[in-house]
């Protein structure tokens, strides 16, 4: 197997640097939108062969040196009596949103049997991928489903998600308390179904100042961490707009820290520490630009690695819908030729 990203994870010495990139399979490629124009999104990611078809898509198309598996971030609040819906140019929307203590009571409790469908799409893809690149499983962290939960979609301010956390903080833990042990349920479903790596996404956790961080979300995301580390493969966290949370979101435990373009990689990694592994960061709107500027950019960010081991070439957040597929494998290439041992023959 090429076992770069996972060697890479764990800060070992690899022949190049690894890159994969988040949202790799999804709406920029022809061969996803041909899916989607016959299946909802729910449909792709709760039917295996579905699922596991679109995660190989652009393994087949680039050389990328891990596949994620194709799911989404709110399956498990459905799984909780949520009603999502997927809204063309809208986005997530969720019809019955938490608005009170009574609603965070009324949330199902969820053990594994309910993903199995995730299951068993990563056994497929496992086996559809036949050792050629690890498959990562993933989930979204806690404080990321309550605002959607409690917002009802997407949010700019996060009003409603930061009322109910100032001014009820015992209901907000035991809203995070049920969402991480439904995550953590997630989570060993795809581990034990054969992931070979784990990332949590915190995509909204950056609307918060460092204290209310420490104090709301990090002791439920240590405690994630905790219950996957006997599962024995490296974590990854990630959010986006936390330059100012990462010294706190390393104490969470994983090891990688994704980091997105608001900070410089050089930066990022001294101030969660060399002994953890950096994912990140180029801007996906640089996958827009001309070849000479994704060059230039790719080469300055590798640069910041200075062939530290450990660093995991990605974007800073998911590939936008209209990105040119060339600019995809430009950028691949530009990771490839910029590696300290890129002379390594493969």
């Amino acid at each position: 197997m090429n076992d770069r990203f996972l060697k890479a994870c764990l800060r070992q010495s690899v022949d190049r640097t690894p890159v994969w990139f988040m949202r790799q399979a999804g709406r920029y490629m022809a061969e996803y939108q041909a899916i989607r124009r016959r299946h909802s999104i729910l449909d792709v990611c709760k039917t295996p062969a579905l699922a596991a078809e679109v995660t190989l898509q652009p393994i087949q198309r680039f050389q990328l040196d891990a596949a994620i598996i194709f799911a989404d971030i709110l399956l498990p609040l459905e799984a909780m009596g949520l009603n999502l819906e997927f809204v063309e140019g809208k986005g997530p929307v969720i019809d019955n949103p938490i608005r009170d203590e009574v609603s965070i009571v009324q949330l199902r409790p969820v053990d594994g049997d309910a993903f199995n469908y995730a299951g068993e799409a990563i056994r497929q893809a496992l086996e559809a991928l036949n050792d050629r690149v690890p498959l990562i499983g993933f989930a979204g962290a806690p404080f990321t489903l309550a605002s959607y939960a409690i917002e009802g979609g997407s949010s700019r301010d996060y009003a409603r998600t930061k009322q109910l956390m100032f001014s009820q903080p015992i209901v907000w833990h035991q809203l995070l308390s049920k969402l991480s042990a439904v995550v953590i349920e997630y989570l060993r479903v795809q581990s034990r179904a054969g992931a070979q790596a784990i990332q949590l996404f915190d995509s909204w956790v950056g609307c918060l100042s460092p204290g209310d961080y420490e104090e709301y979300v990090l002791p439920h995301v240590q405690g994630i961490f905790s219950a996957l580390r006997v599962e024995g493969i490296p974590l990854i966290y990630f959010g986006t707009g936390t330059a100012g949370l990462l010294p706190l979101m390393r104490k969470a435990g994983s090891d990688v820290m994704g980091v997105d373009w608001r900070i410089r990689l050089d930066e990022g990694w001294a101030m969660v520490g060399h002994d953890v592994g950096i994912q990140g960061n180029l801007d996906p709107m640089v996958l827009f630009a001309s070849e000479k500027e994704i060059e230039r950019r790719v080469r300055d960010i590798m640069q910041q690695a200075a062939g530290r081991p450990g660093h995991i070439f990605n974007l800073g957040h998911g590939i936008l819908p209209t990105t040119p597929l060339s600019s995809v494998e430009f950028a691949i290439d530009c990771v490839r030729r910029f590696s300290p041992d890129s002379q390594v023959v493969m």
